[in-house]
């Protein structure tokens, strides 16, 4: 599936998979709370201390990972176990964010995605907690690529960026 795609999944994932290589050279991935700018500029936060933060300064690097309408299924053809999903995948270079106010632009993107009915609250919280709380800014080094597993209405798998 085209690039497009592949956003679209990401900005409809309930979380978004960032793995991590900390500086002894093991993986850490762990699912996050994301929210985009434009295309290519994604955020999360997080404590202003921690695993996250150390491997970003050992290894800038990140891979992101989301899957949306994920369900497993009976192949209707071939009564093959199988499981139905859309992904993607995309690469970037994550690093902390130390200009407050892209940090409350961060949080406020954050905030508006996933909490849209309390943005009220939003103005406060930030009052309450910036001095606190870590932004990190992914930047995609590359747009995503994006796979689905999926069948149409007559039990046929929608293959090559067939769309419904």
């Amino acid at each position: 599936m085209d690039s497009r795609w592949a956003l679209e999944v990401m900005r409809k994932a309930p979380y978004i998979t960032v793995s991590f290589t900390r500086a002894d050279g093991t993986a850490y991935g762990v699912p996050l709370s994301l929210a985009a700018t434009s295309d290519d500029i994604w955020y999360f936060h997080c404590s202003p201390e921690g695993d996250k933060l150390d491997a970003i300064a050992a290894h800038p690097e990140v891979c992101l990972s989301a899957v949306t309408r994920c369900s497993p299924t009976i192949g209707p053809k071939d009564n093959s176990f199988t499981l139905q999903y859309r992904s993607a995948i995309a690469f970037g270079i994550a690093e902390t964010v130390n200009d407050e106010a892209e940090k409350i632009e961060a949080l406020r993107a954050i905030s508006q995605r996933f909490l849209p009915q309390h943005m009220t609250a939003f103005d406060e919280a930030i009052s309450r907690s910036l001095h606190r709380t870590a932004v990190v800014r992914i930047t995609l080094i590359s747009p995503p690529t994006g796979k689905r597993k999926q069948y149409d209405s007559e039990g046929e798998e929608m293959k090559y960026g067939r769309m419904e």
